[in-house]
């Protein structure tokens, strides 16, 4: 009798141990009931969903429970700055792009209202790469200028999703800037790190050539064969340099929500000075870690987290680098805190990086450039045309001051060598120039590549340098630029 005590005792334990694995096997670890099928989820309550503007990001969802979200979108049609003297009419989610961040949770309902706002000329809607349904939503929203649509969706799969239009001609309506990111947290949310930030790459067509001044209207024929003027992170050139930088302080992690609306082209996202210690793959569940570089398709995201270790200033760029440095797709990460000389003991410069602009760049030989469509109708115009071309394409060299960089490229600054002979000068700009010269008593030997601009470039970024940091007051005309031209 008392082994079978035993025995049964021992298959009461048994049982009491699966019966407790079987009903904790039913909740995660925040309590929360686990369902096989996310579209049962039940929702608690109703709250607005928080949107954001680039680079910003809603407060993270935590372990709050799934609700019904109600997001309300409002379409935009507005026009904008793509970089200096360029104007451009960007179609938007939000009046930003990319379009509003939208940050939920699996098992939520997304009560979704598209408004198209009275004073837009066209018919939009909007795909939502998260939700499950015909078109992503697009059926259902198709909206006529001062109209609304209201549909809704159960959020089931976690992931870092694209929305975009979907309205015909689908490619002209991405490639005018409507695309942006819905991020669904797994439940009990994303890991708890210092800093998010949001980040989109996108190409843009235009009927001028990159940096043509004025208001740029879509061009359809670049667009379908992928020839991009401008490829940018969040819409614009600089949309995250200078004083548009994200920051971090030493020792924080920061993770960011990398999308790419295309509408063509992919993004190898890279920050330079930084490896990514995880990378969600393509927005997934699938985790990489190590990471130098990762691919990010058209209308596809990525989720990258790194703690920041150095000060200085970290670069994003598409690493396929003329987009960077030529076409825009360029920001900064701006780093503060107390240098580590364990890890890195050099020194890095604000600016070395910033772009390079649009003009084409050549070792010296003579060619032939078309002339501005815009030319300055003042010396003021000069002045601000010429600044922004020297930005464009002379900053890198030269710095921001003229002051160069000491032992590679002469001071423009108080420059001996400039301010002797402006005919000297114009020459350098249109044929290049190699060999050593001596500028305020300092040799140099470098190269000078020869810059592909027009008359009226030459002539308006010469007189800014010839006005600026202590030169002699010269003032360049097209006239003459033509005559040095015309000699050679």
């Amino acid at each position: 009798m008392k082994l079978k005590f035993l025995n049964n005792s021992a298959s009461l334990v048994v049982f009491a141990t699966l019966l407790a694995f079987m009903v904790s096997s039913c909740f995660n670890k925040q309590g929360e009931k686990v369902y096989e099928d996310k579209a049962d989820i039940p929702v608690s309550q109703e709250m607005i969903a928080e949107l954001t503007s680039p680079p910003n990001v809603p407060t993270p969802v935590g372990k709050r429970k799934a609700k019904k979200l109600i997001v309300k979108m409002e379409i935009l049609e507005e026009e904008g700055e793509m970089t200096d003297g360029v104007r451009y009419v960007y179609w938007t989610f939000g009046g930003s792009v990319p379009g509003s961040f939208i940050r939920t949770r699996v098992g939520d309902e997304v009560e979704f209202h598209l408004q198209n706002h009275p004073d837009n000329k066209l018919p939009h809607n909007i795909d939502l790469h998260a939700v499950t349904g015909p078109g992503g939503g697009a059926e259902s929203s198709f909206v006529a200028p001062g109209h609304e649509k209201v549909f809704s969706f159960k959020t089931l799969n976690p992931g870092l999703y694209v929305y975009h239009c979907a309205t015909a001609p689908v490619g002209m309506h991405i490639a005018n800037g409507m695309y942006g990111l819905i991020l669904v947290e797994p439940e009990g949310g994303l890991s708890i790190v210092d800093k998010e930030y949001y980040v989109m790459q996108g190409d843009f067509y235009t009927k001028g050539a990159n940096g043509e001044r004025g208001l740029q209207p879509f061009d359809m024929q670049k667009a379908v064969d992928e020839k991009a003027d401008y490829v940018v992170f969040n819409g614009k050139v600089g949309a995250l340099t200078g004083d548009n930088a994200i920051t971090a302080k030493v020792g924080e992690t920061v993770r960011l929500f990398v999308g790419n609306g295309g509408p063509g082209l992919v993004s190898s996202f890279h920050v330079i000075g930084e490896i990514f210690d995880k990378v969600h793959v393509e927005g997934g569940d699938l985790i990489n870690e190590n990471v130098q570089t990762t691919l990010i398709p058209a209308g596809g995201a990525a989720i990258v987290e790194f703690r920041v270790d150095v000060p200085g200033t970290l670069i994003l760029v598409d690493h396929s680098i003329f987009r960077a440095f030529n076409k825009g797709a360029l920001g900064m990460l701006k780093v503060e805190g107390e240098e580590n000389k364990k890890i890195y003991s050099g020194e890095l410069k604000d600016g070395i990086y910033l772009p390079e602009g649009p003009g084409i760049q050549e070792m010296p030989e003579t060619g032939e450039v078309v002339a501005s469509e815009i030319p300055a109708k003042s010396f003021e115009e000069k002045m601000e045309f010429g600044k922004q071309a020297y930005m464009q394409t002379c900053f890198a060299c030269h710095q921001a001051e003229g002051q160069g960089i000491p032992n590679a490229f002469p001071p423009l600054a108080k420059s001996d060598y400039l301010n002797a002979d402006v005919n000297r000068a114009i020459d350098i700009i249109l044929n290049g120039l190699t060999g050593e010269i001596t500028v305020n008593g300092q040799k140099y030997n470098s190269v000078m590549t020869r810059q592909n601009l027009s008359d009226d470039e030459v002539a308006n970024v010469l007189t800014y340098v010839y006005n600026s940091w202590g030169n002699s007051k010269k003032e360049v005309t097209p006239a003459m630029v033509k005559s040095r031209r015309n000699a050679q």
